[in-house]
Formats: structure tokens, C-alpha cells, sequence
């Protein structure tokens, strides 16, 4: 169970999390691949992007606006409470979150209005975020 202060880095920019819908000639969109984050995910039909907010064109399904913070990892598999340790302080405070992981670490997003609120909160539970 994580006890500890986690750290967080806020990324650079804006993002968008988009919905596309899929079809299985569907191929990903160039304009998904191109920057320093982005994360794809498919399921029943479902193509989600999330990607620098710059790089969605026109007519695409999305919901822009939000900040992503990254947690500091390499994260051992065996730890447990990480994302409770993060999402509960955010959902007390009354931050929605977009949760996201890698094999390394972990990723909250959140709605750019709520930055400094979530920050606010985690600072308080004793977590550091770098901005």
C-alpha cells in the first residue's frame, strides 16, 4: 500500500481526449500519432485518442481542455493504492479526473479550470507537484 508522498509533473500544453468510432479497415489518424504524449485505446467499436489539443482537426468528436499530470515512476507492479492515493483527494475536492497508465507510471488528466484546485488537493494529502 502506498503510504508515501507521490510526485507529479505537470506536461507541457493542452489535450483533447477524442472518440472516433471504429471499424476494422479503420486505420489510426496521423494526426493522433504526432507529439510528446498521446495514448490510444480501442473496444467495441470505440477508437479513443488522447493527444495535444493542437492536433485535432475539425468534425472530430472531443472534449478539449485538459492538463495532464504524470506520475513520477518507474512504478513497481506490486504496489498497491497508488491511483486511490491520487483520485480520492482529487474527488473530494470535486475534480473529474481521465485516468490513463503506461508500463512505467501513471496519468491524471484534469480540466484545465480544476488545475489549480487539484493541486491544491494533492499538495494536501503531502504529494508534490512539479509545475
Amino acid at each position: 500500500m502506498v503510504d508515501a508522498r507521490l510526485t507529479l509533473s505537470i506536461l507541457d500544453g493542452l489535450f483533447s481526449i477524442c472518440r472516433l468510432d471504429y471499424t476494422a479497415e479503420m486505420e489510426i489518424p496521423g494526426w493522433a500519432l504526432t507529439g510528446e504524449f498521446f495514448s490510444i485505446t480501442r473496444r467495441h467499436g470505440e477508437l479513443s485518442i488522447v493527444c495535444p489539443q493542437g492536433n485535432v482537426p475539425d468534425g472530430v468528436r472531443e472534449e478539449p481542455g485538459w492538463k495532464c499530470m504524470e506520475l513520477e515512476g518507474p512504478l513497481d507492479f506490486e504496489l498497491t493504492g497508488i491511483m486511490s492515493a491520487l483520485t480520492k483527494p482529487l474527488a473530494d475536492a470535486g475534480v473529474s479526473i481521465f485516468a490513463l497508465s503506461t508500463y512505467n507510471t501513471d496519468f491524471i488528466m484534469v480540466k484545465e479550470d480544476d488545475l489549480e484546485r487539484a493541486i491544491e488537493a494533492l499538495t494536501q494529502q503531502g504529494h508534490l507537484v512539479n509545475q
